[in-house]
């Protein structure tokens, strides 16, 4: 099955056993998550498709939080050209790597 799920502000397509990273969630490592913004189900050859509106009533995605870390560093710079204006900073952004185990429609 596939669906696109909604979480941090961003959305996802997702079929069982897909590893990804989102946005910090709360949990433990090794913990269950559920997903229940899904906004479209389908099943593989994407012939019966379940659109929401907004969002797909009863439909729940559950994973598994592999990880809690950080991303690499970026730098921030912010630059005035002729007016001696520079400020560098970094950045890491927390993520949270969650594999995705069951799609329920």
């Amino acid at each position: 099955m596939i669906a696109v799920i909604k979480t941090g502000g961003k959305q996802y397509k997702v079929s069982e056993k897909d590893k990804l990273k989102v946005e910090k969630l709360e949990g433990e490592e090794g913990s269950k998550i559920v997903f229940d913004q899904i906004l479209l189900v389908s099943d593989d050859n994407e012939k019966e498709i379940n659109i929401g509106s907004p969002m797909v009533e009863g439909a729940k995605v559950e994973a598994k939080i592999l990880k809690q870390a950080r991303s690499r560093k970026i730098d921030v710079i912010k630059h005035k050209a002729k007016k001696r204006y520079n400020r560098k900073a970094g950045h890491r952004q927390y993520f949270t790597e969650v594999e995705i185990e069951k799609i329920k429609a």
